[in-house]
């Protein structure tokens, strides 16, 4: 659990929002009963590891593959087809295991979870029991500004790691419906039964048996859905730094399951806790929770407490609501004993320390190196948030270019154009090289900040170098007082209303001046050298 002094801060910072929306009194009620009661919050957040073959056998698996076009009799849980564990499954799994600050466990072992999947052939998961590969963990992070702000650490069971898939719901399992003869598939897919009877039947795909999963526990040590969004979003990040994960969560290569109970304030017991699953964003998240916690303190306050009963619920987007499952398996339906087919694992001291030196920068390590260069907080979540736009951002940096404009740079125009054109940093042709280049231009007064935008939404669709396109379009800034001077002195001539209107006291004619100047030199004149010399002739006397 967090320190008091962590949790309380947090809790003074970011307020739970209430979603459910009651009518009349019964809304009044609500927002009466719910500061009297507190949310426990814990989330099961499952990662699919990127390792080019599954777990358990050497069958490959790619997102959106024909179905049952990456199986074997492995995956098919054939009689007499043994499992061979993937040894880039352990290397993740200590790669998370350090980056969430866990203790490792050195010698650990494989246990079989009795469950029931229509994609789940052998009729049990392998799965990890009372020897997890890592406990007692922790991750930091940081709260947007818009909650709050702020530094959060929230505490983890520690994690194992599965060979299966664990379908989220129905409408996630991955299966094909069709309208012909019936086949009706049991038994592993052995015996077929058929009908001559025109009715539906459906088809498994089975081509996510058997990828690797790591499920990651956290302490029931969060209060609303803002913070549990917040530590998904987190854990996203973390996975996608260290290269175990794509994370995508329409993917199914993260996913979150919630357990939400309520209690009253000072009451230490927990209350009923209740799972959410089907939550396929962090919006999701932090909406679905905050909805659950609205429904169990509307029972509790009308005495129905006994309503809320230790149950699955899913998530509808569309009605922004939970609705019952299933009723919660217990720990004795798992029916957990050792895997007899697999050895245990034994890691060496020299394993772990070789893949703790290997470790990139992580992202709270960033965030905290960017504080101290003078960053906001608002700047340091952006660059931080993606670990490529943090790369892009940190090489410009070592090409010379000043880090707030850099930043600037980045979050302005460069993510403006990727979002208009829905590219990745990754995508575009500007160079960190260039864009240091393109600050250092402005900066020294080789050209104009308007013409450096010019150039840099070129370099961003055509890539090229800055010093070539300034030559080649003879964009060079004119700092000749003499040429500047004409300018000006033509551009009030043409204009002696407005110049009489300025002299009257209308001083913010200024900024029409300067413009008609800057139109004249086609934009190549020194913004402040031409507004010194307008400044002077402006307040000239007649």
């Amino acid at each position: 659990m967090r320190s008091a002094q962590t949790q309380t801060a947090t809790q003074e910072k970011v307020k739970p929002q209430v979603k459910v929306s009651p009518h009349g009194t019964q809304s009044k009620a609500l927002e009466k009963a719910s500061k009297d009661y507190e949310a426990v919050i814990g989330i099961e957040t499952h990662v699919q590891l990127n390792t080019l073959t599954k777990a358990f056998c050497s069958c490959p698996y790619n997102y959106g593959s024909p179905p049952n076009t990456s199986v074997c009799p492995i995956c098919m849980g054939l009689p007499g087809a043994l499992p061979v564990l993937n040894l880039k499954v352990i290397e993740s799994a200590v790669k998370v295991g350090l980056a969430l600050n866990c203790k490792l466990s050195l010698n650990s072992k494989f246990d079989r979870k009795q469950y029931f999947y229509p994609d789940l052939p052998k009729g049990y998961q392998i799965s990890q029991f009372d020897v997890p590969i890592a406990t007692s963990g922790y991750i930091d992070l940081d709260l947007p500004l818009e909650f709050g702000g702020g530094h959060g650490s929230l505490a983890l069971q520690g994690f194992t790691w599965r060979g299966c898939w664990e379908a989220a719901s129905f409408r996630r399992w991955k299966l094909l419906q069709e309208s012909t003869f019936l086949f009706v598939l049991t038994i592993n897919i052995v015996l077929l039964l058929i009908s001559y009877k025109r009715v539906n039947y459906i088809l498994v795909d089975l081509n996510r048996a058997g990828v690797p999963l790591l499920e990651i526990v956290s302490e029931p040590d969060m209060r609303n859905g803002i913070e549990a969004a917040e530590y998904a979003a987190e854990l996203q990040r973390l996975v996608r730094y260290l290269g175990v994960s794509n994370g995508n969560m329409q993917e199914g290569s993260l996913r979150c399951d919630v357990n939400v109970s309520v209690r009253p304030i000072g009451q230490l017991q927990f209350g009923t806790k209740v799972e959410i699953k089907n939550l396929n964003s962090f919006s999701s998240v932090s909406r679905a929770i905050d909805y659950e916690i609205s429904r169990q303190v509307l029972l509790h306050s009308e005495g129905q407490d006994k309503e809320i009963v230790q149950e699955t619920r899913l998530w509808e987007e569309g009605a922004q609501k939970t609705v019952t499952m299933r009723k919660k398996e217990g720990l004795a339906d798992y029916r957990y004993f050792p895997e007899p087919d697999l050895p245990g694992v034994f890691l060496t001291t020299d394993y772990v320390d070789g893949i703790r030196n290997s470790l990139p920068e992580l992202p709270e390590t960033k965030r905290r190196r960017y504080e101290k260069m003078g960053l906001s907080m608002q700047d340091v979540l952006f660059l931080a948030n993606d670990m490529n736009v943090a790369e892009f951002f940190d090489t410009t940096i070592t090409k010379g270019a000043d880090v707030k404009l850099a930043t600037n740079w980045i979050m302005g125009d460069i993510a403006a154009y990727m979002k208009n054109e829905k590219l990745t940093i990754n995508e575009i042709k500007l160079t960190p090289q260039e864009l240091a280049e393109l600050i250092a231009s402005i900066k020294d007064g080789t050209i104009s900040g308007k013409i450096g935008k010019e150039i840099l939404f070129e370099l961003l669709a055509k890539g090229g170098s800055v010093k070539g396109l300034i030559e080649a379009k003879d964009l060079v800034q004119i700092v000749d007082p003499v040429e500047i001077e004409k300018w000006v002195e033509k551009v009030l001539s043409e204009n002696p209303k407005q110049l009489e209107q300025y002299r009257g006291g209308k001083t913010k004619l200024q900024g029409y001046f300067a413009g008609q100047v800057m139109k004249l030199s086609k934009g190549k004149a020194n913004p402040g050298l031409l507004n010194k010399i307008l400044l002077e002739k402006l307040n000239a006397k007649s």
